[in-house]
């Protein structure tokens, strides 16, 4: 048996080994369009590789996914974090757990991931053809013809697409010519471009623990906020992009945005420790004593921003002042005009829609024999780990099944 796996990445190359494994007889063939195979892995978590997430309840786990939690509320108990870590072990590769919960190879080097997946694809006598674009394929009563661009046409009894997400529709015109629906790809992980930002000078402060709110949905997430050259960035706001992804794109990338830069204190807690400060520290000037654990820089410019003097005391601060400080903490609003892409781990939603895709083997219903893994899927993940999750699992699970015989 020949099967044919388009995509050398992280599922493409999880789904030939688990084939490989499973029906050693077969031969198994990645086809990688670029010259160089598992590109996103070598970049992913500035070169240390996020593998996973630490493994927990399947029903937080799966809560990660913006896109694709039904399908992987069916998948992740045959092949999940747990699994990842252990399959990685096994093949001589030891993880560790970040306290953010990020998983990363003890070595620090996505290298480390890099040769374990080529070494053992070698062991396995995987053939890794790279520079080979597949142009079209066609269904025939024996299998596929792969249409390449260099006009060889390769023949496999088996396929498997694993081609990662496509920034365009325009891309996905040679699926969607197997009667596939391809929902629209846009964009997911990005950071927000706030040009009128008052804090733009302040690019490299971080607070902890933010929540950050897209005004006028339900969109919001908990957690670090990074202020940087062109705006906000860090995980709340990655995790919120994610989410908000469809959204967020219908508007153009224009809208408004909330901070709340104390989430641990309600409105109320803040105004009265504000205002407790004028009979405790008195004599303290407000703008050069931060309050609340926040840094400095950050607190001079929101005693700017509701235009509190440098030389005013707290015994001297007025309601006024208090109140607008009080809202500047609890509420900053921000105007979001476009995103920037977080760093090179592009990630996008939408592909082939899970309607089209048998969740118990990944296979497609309308090809018999054709099958897909990871992000070309209508399937993507917050950033943590999440999405290189996506492609072991389904890699394993469309591997485990490729070689099956057909009903």
């Amino acid at each position: 048996m020949q099967i044919a796996i388009v995509g050398g990445g992280a599922s493409g190359f999880m789904a030939a080994i688990t084939a490989a494994e499973t029906f050693p007889e077969a031969r198994i063939v990645i086809l990688e369009k670029n010259r160089t195979v598992l590109n996103k892995v070598r970049i992913s978590g500035g070169g240390r590789c996020n593998v996973t997430h630490n493994p927990s309840d399947l029903r937080f786990f799966i809560k990660n996914y913006p896109r694709g939690e039904k399908l992987l509320r069916k998948l992740l108990p045959r092949f999940d974090a747990n699994a990842t870590v252990n399959w990685f072990e096994k093949k001589g590769v030891k993880l560790k757990t970040e306290a953010d919960g990020r998983m990363f190879p003890v070595t620090d080097s996505s290298h480390t991931i890099i040769e374990c997946l080529l070494r053992t694809a070698r062991q396995l006598n995987i053939e890794i053809r790279t520079s080979t674009t597949v142009d079209s394929f066609i269904s025939t009563p024996e299998g596929f013809e792969l249409h390449l661009a260099d006009s060889q046409v390769l023949k496999a009894d088996r396929l498997l697409i694993a081609t990662g997400g496509y920034p365009r529709l325009s891309s996905f015109d040679w699926l969607e010519t197997h009667r596939h629906e391809i929902i629209s790809p846009v964009p997911s992980l990005f950071t927000f471009n706030t040009p009128q930002n008052f804090l733009l000078p302040l690019a490299g402060v971080s607070v902890q623990d933010t929540v950050v709110k897209i005004s006028g949905t339900k969109y919001e997430w908990r957690g670090p906020l990074l202020i940087t050259h062109w705006g906000l960035s860090g995980p709340a706001v990655l995790k919120l992009s994610a989410w908000g992804a469809r959204e967020l794109a219908e508007k153009n990338y224009e809208f408004g945005c909330r901070v709340n830069w104390l989430p641990e204190l309600n409105e109320q807690q803040v105004r009265e420790f504000l205002i407790n400060e004028k009979t405790k520290t008195p004599k303290q000037q407000v703008v050069s004593n931060a309050r609340f654990g926040l840094p400095l820089r950050l607190w001079k410019a929101f005693t700017e921003m509701v235009e509190i003097p440098e030389t005013l005391k707290w015994g001297d601060a007025s309601h006024k002042n208090l109140n607008r400080l009080t809202e500047v903490l609890t509420n900053s609003q921000f105007a979001v005009s476009g995103k920037t892409t977080f760093k090179e781990e592009f990630v996008t939603c939408g592909g082939i829609s899970l309607t089209d895709i048998d969740p118990e083997t990944l296979q497609s219903r309308s090809v018999s024999g054709l099958y897909f893994a990871g992000e070309v899927m209508d399937v993507d993940g917050i950033t943590g780990g999440f999405n290189f999750q996506n492609a072991w699992t389904t890699g394993y699970i469309a591997g485990k099944n490729i070689g099956l015989t057909q009903p």
